[in-house]
């Protein structure tokens, strides 16, 4: 269940073990604290819980250094909802609530209207008016307003601490196959299928073309894709619609064209699968490996010969990762 203010939770929101945090991209340190909150509420017969903020919180307070998101607030919930949490309180940003100091946000919120029995947070985890609590305060504030606090480690992964800034600075890079591990999933982009100028079809290869509302794009390059119809669903969706949902091992390319001298980028997914049927109108593109990067041909028959080896490796990639599987 996703409530959108505090004027909709509902009167049994709790009792409730509860997690805090905007969880850009719900990575795989987000998931350990996810799966924590859920296991520990069902061992007390509590609900789970979320709290995260839309829209992020340095988007109203520091607007120039706000970073650009990994995952939509749409997919963020789904996510988080796969994890096993029962209830996710989306709490709109506003000025009011930047101002509450770190005991206000627990009394009045956290306590008071959620009935948190159990707080759940990373240790670089600050809450508050300037952001003057931490975790720290946060468990002393737990002893003085009878909520357990567990303070999680960050996670690493071969000597990495998982943050969402180093993913974000992965997938800017176009090394979305290290990105995926630190995500524990493929990074996807979702949207709406758009004309495009044509070329594709014309010239070298039809192609599906892509518009995103996610900000983190992968930098400029061919990259083996999976595209799936319509938007990333939850684990249920997808369950209850898995007869319907097509999907297709794919080629993408993210860039501006330079051989036809584009001056726009774009989002250009050819499949290596029939069709069958119309054209999907919304997608959803999960980016498995850099094939190699963007750059201008001396003509369009140089470039569609260069797109039919790039697929010759995408579909060598697809051949071996079904071997691996079975």
């Amino acid at each position: 269940m996703i409530y959108r203010s505090l004027a909709e939770t509902p009167r049994d929101f709790g009792p409730c073990a509860i997690t805090i945090g905007n969880f850009d991209g719900v990575h795989a340190g987000h998931r350990k604290i996810l799966r924590r909150v859920a296991a520990l509420a069902r061992e007390e017969g509590w609900k789970s819980a979320v709290l995260t903020f839309d829209p992020h919180p340095a988007k109203l307070l520091a607007p120039a250094n706000a970073p650009r998101l990994i995952s939509t607030l749409d997919q963020r919930a789904r996510m988080m909802l796969d994890q096993g949490i029962d209830q996710i309180l989306i709490l709109p940003f506003t000025l009011d609530v930047a101002a509450l100091t770190p005991e206000e946000f627990v009394r009045e919120i956290l306590v008071d209207k959620l009935g948190a029995r159990a707080v759940l947070v990373g240790s670089n985890f600050h809450f508050g008016k300037r952001a003057a609590g931490d975790a720290g305060t946060l468990e002393q504030l737990g002893e003085r307003y009878s909520f357990e606090t567990d303070i999680l480690a960050p996670v690493v992964w071969r000597k990495r601490v998982i943050s969402s800034s180093e993913i974000r600075r992965l997938i800017e890079a176009g090394n979305v196959s290290t990105a995926c591990r630190m995500l524990s999933r493929p990074h996807a982009l979702d949207g709406a299928v758009v004309s495009g100028a044509g070329i594709g079809s014309k010239q070298t290869v039809p192609t599906l073309n892509l518009d995103t509302k996610v900000e983190v794009v992968p930098g400029n390059g061919v990259y083996v894709t999976r595209t799936r119809e319509g938007v990333t669903q939850s684990k249920a969706q997808s369950k209850a619609q898995s007869k319907a949902q097509r999907e297709w091992p794919s080629i993408t390319n993210v860039g501006c064209r330079p051989t036809f001298g584009g001056q726009h980028r774009t989002i250009e997914t050819y499949l290596l699968s029939a069709l069958d049927g119309a054209a999907p109108q919304e997608i959803s593109v999960e980016f498995l490996r850099r094939v190699r990067d963007e750059r201008k041909f001396e003509s369009p028959e140089a470039l569609k010969a260069q797109i039919l080896r790039d697929v010759g490796r995408a579909q060598t990639y697809f051949r071996r990762l079904a071997a691996a599987a079975r």
